[in-house]
């Protein structure tokens, strides 16, 4: 890689993740990272399992590190906010916007559980997966009106189990112009698009999120990139960075951007 790794997608034992705070952070000055950026599940009434509870605790500890480890590591600390949470944040240094739920009615359907997701399909959707695709993207295109967002968490989570196609055909045309719809509308906005290799890592998906054909659409209508772990342990951190590099590339990208306190960098690749 020709600069130095970075991943500014992480969880903790704030939220769902398995190291602390500190742990991710000197395993990524181990790895030679430039920065670690902390980014907690936003506070989800509606589903309390996975999200953060203790804001004030979380924040405390993420400027602690930061200056414990100025000079070796800048450190950041972000909050990854979903569609539907309410709270602000307004000490985030970025926000990752990410959609994990469709709620119909008084329902939410969460995107990235299997278990009740393919009843709740069957319910709601008539049994079509695409159809629940379309709603997904609809809410995935909403985000930069809904709060703060400076970077598109895992912009098509809803293929994490359709690794097989079992579930929907992701070259079907109306799957892709959902997608293609939702990229119209995140690209009038100054966001990043993660490539996010959290699936790769848990063996979940071959390729990272978006897909290649999202991927070249970005490129060519002059969206940015950036690189994520999505990263729940330490082992997780910037996992595949050099292929997601490559890939990038391959689509047509020129330079990945990272995130700084300052705001975002163009590192040429």
């Amino acid at each position: 890689m020709s600069f130095k790794p970075f991943d500014f997608h992480t969880h903790s034992l704030f939220c769902d993740g398995k190291n602390t705070l500190e742990e991710m952070t000197l395993a990524s000055i181990e790895k030679g990272f430039s920065a670690i950026g902390f980014s907690a599940h936003s506070y989800t009434d509606f589903d309390r399992d996975y999200c953060l509870q203790d804001e004030a605790a979380y924040f405390a500890e993420g400027r602690r590190l930061q200056e414990k480890y100025k000079g070796e590591i800048e450190v950041l600390c972000g909050i990854e906010r979903d569609f539907y949470a309410h709270n602000t944040y307004p000490d985030a240094d970025y926000v990752i916007g990410s959609v994990h739920y469709v709620k119909v009615g008084d329902k939410y359907i969460a995107v990235d559980l299997f278990d009740g997701q393919p009843e709740a399909v069957e319910k709601y959707f008539g049994g079509d997966y695409i159809s629940f695709a379309e709603s997904y993207f609809e809410n995935v295109a909403k985000l930069p009106k809904a709060h703060k967002t400076d970077i598109i968490g895992h912009f098509d989570l809803i293929k994490i189990f359709n690794k097989d196609g079992n579930l929907f055909d992701e070259n079907s045309e109306r799957y892709i112009n959902a997608g293609i719809k939702a990229l119209d509308e995140l690209l009038k906005y100054d966001v990043l698009f993660e490539i996010n290799t959290g699936a790769v890592f848990r063996g979940r998906r071959p390729e990272p999120y978006p897909s290649e054909v999202f991927l070249r659409y970005i490129a060519e209508h002059g969206g940015k990139v950036t690189l994520s772990g999505d990263s729940h342990e330490v082992n997780a951190l910037a996992f595949n960075f050099e292929k997601s590099k490559e890939l990038a590339k391959e689509c047509g990208f020129k330079s990945i951007y990272t995130i700084t306190k300052d705001g975002k960098k163009e590192l040429e690749i």
